[in-house]
């Protein structure tokens, strides 16, 4: 379904994530009811705000995202 209401925009900030480990509890985790987390699934997080954490499928993340090197 396409919204002329939607715009695209770039990021400009880094992401801080950590790969899901499966059957961790997910409390505090916001998870999309179009998500099941599973292994390549990753937990992103607010650096400005730790406790505002969330799942993103594997799909989105290789997409996406890639790291930085140190």
């Amino acid at each position: 379904m396409d919204d002329a209401r939607f715009r695209k925009y770039r990021r400009k900030s880094v992401s801080e994530l950590r790969p899901y480990e499966p059957g961790e509890a997910l409390e505090g985790v916001s998870v999309s009811a179009v998500d099941t987390p599973k292994i390549g699934g990753m937990i992103a997080r607010n650096p400005d705000n730790h406790q505002d954490q969330w799942y993103v499928a594997e799909e989105y993340f290789l997409a996406n995202l890639e790291p930085i090197e140190n």
